[in-house]
Parts: C-alpha cells; sequence; structure tokens
C-alpha cells in the first residue's frame, strides 16, 4: 500500500462521496439511510467534522466523524471510524487516525482527541491513546432561569382580576415535583457505558 497516494478530505468539500459514505457506515451500523444523511451533512468548517480517506482513483476508503464536547472545548470526540470492509488489514485505520489527529491539531487547533471503543483498546493504546474517565457529548443548553422582560410581557399581556389567592391555593394541584437535573443524567448515562473511554493529547 501506498500511503503517498491517499487522501484525507473533508466530507461537507466533497459531497460527492455522501452516498457511497452513507452505505459505507450503514453497513457497519445500520440505520435509516435519512437519518445518516442528515448526520454526514451536518460535516462543516468547525465541528461536527466527517473526514473521509480515498486513494489516488478517487475510491472512498474509510471515514471518520468528528463532534464537539461541550465540557471540553479543547478537544473533540472521534464519534465513528470505519475502513471499507474489502480494504481492512493494510493500516489504513492507523493512517487515517494520524491524519486525523493531524487535521484536529492544525485546523481545528484542538490539544486532545477523546473516544470510547469496545474490544479495539489495543489498537488504540498503540497509537498513544490511555483510558480516562467517561465523558459525554451532550451538553445542556436550557436556561434555567426565566428573563424578567418576559415576566413583565405575559403580565402586561393578560388583564389582572381580583382574585382571593386563599381560593387558588385550595383549587390548584400543588406542583410538579422538580425535574432531575441534566448534569446528574450525564453523568449517569456515561457510567452506564460498557465501552472504554481513551484520550490522547496532541503534542
Amino acid at each position: 500500500m501506498d500511503f503517498s497516494l491517499l487522501r484525507v478530505l473533508p466530507l461537507h468539500k466533497h459531497p460527492e462521496y455522501l452516498k457511497q459514505c452513507c452505505e459505507m457506515i450503514n453497513e457497519e451500523w445500520p440505520r435509516s439511510e435519512t437519518a445518516r444523511m442528515m448526520s454526514l451533512q451536518a460535516s462543516c468548517d468547525f465541528l461536527p467534522t466527517s473526514l473521509i480517506l480515498v486513494n489516488d482513483r478517487d475510491m472512498l476508503l474509510g471515514h471518520c466523524k468528528l463532534t464537539r464536547i461541550p465540557s471540553l472545548p479543547r478537544s473533540c470526540f472521534v464519534e465513528t471510524v470505519v475502513i471499507t470492509k474489502t480494504m481492512r488489514g493494510k493500516k489504513l485505520g492507523t493512517f487515517l487516525m494520524n491524519k486525523v489527529e493531524e487535521y484536529c491539531k492544525k485546523m481545528l487547533r484542538l490539544e486532545m482527541v477523546h473516544l470510547s471503543t469496545k474490544g479495539q483498546e489495543d489498537f488504540y493504546s498503540k497509537l498513544g491513546y490511555v483510558i480516562c474517565p467517561p465523558i459525554s457529548i451532550y451538553g445542556n443548553y436550557t436556561p434555567n432561569f426565566v428573563s424578567p422582560n418576559m415576566i413583565t410581557q405575559n403580565d402586561s399581556a393578560v388583564p389582572k382580576a381580583n382574585i382571593d389567592t386563599d381560593d387558588i391555593a385550595l383549587t390548584q394541584p400543588p406542583p410538579p415535583p422538580p425535574m432531575p437535573k441534566c448534569d446528574n443524567i450525564k453523568k449517569d448515562n456515561s457510567l452506564r457505558s460498557n465501552k472504554t473511554f481513551m484520550f490522547k493529547y496532541l503534542l
């Protein structure tokens, strides 16, 4: 394998590979074509980003998707890595990961890369990754406060009436219990994972 003939390209700049990429990933992890295509089409110059591996004959050989980690802005999460089945065992996975790390460092200006795996710990260890605590790629963006302007607008929009507040207390049901904090949900979901989380500093 002449690695000098291989290229790693941003998928969003080469949309002609979208269909092939969708089929290759779905062969490994089945999913509806519509959902997969939407995920791939979200690729951009920042994150999320899909990178593809092609040869000198413009044949698609592999794919890697990077997504952001809200709690770690200086890192990204390797969501998927796949090499087309007919080209496995030729060290293309190692080549792709090396190029992905180079892209993260030079283009995205990141300092770390995180990932999770099940059964490929040795492969990533040889690339310099070490085991780390679970992390979540999900963030909480729901505001936990009400804007004073919203209250003012709502109050002015509804005419006030003379109502006995004691009657309200007797007729209204008690308020529902508070929703669990998103941070707790995030931690619980991470801890339930049966995958091994690993990371690497981009030196």
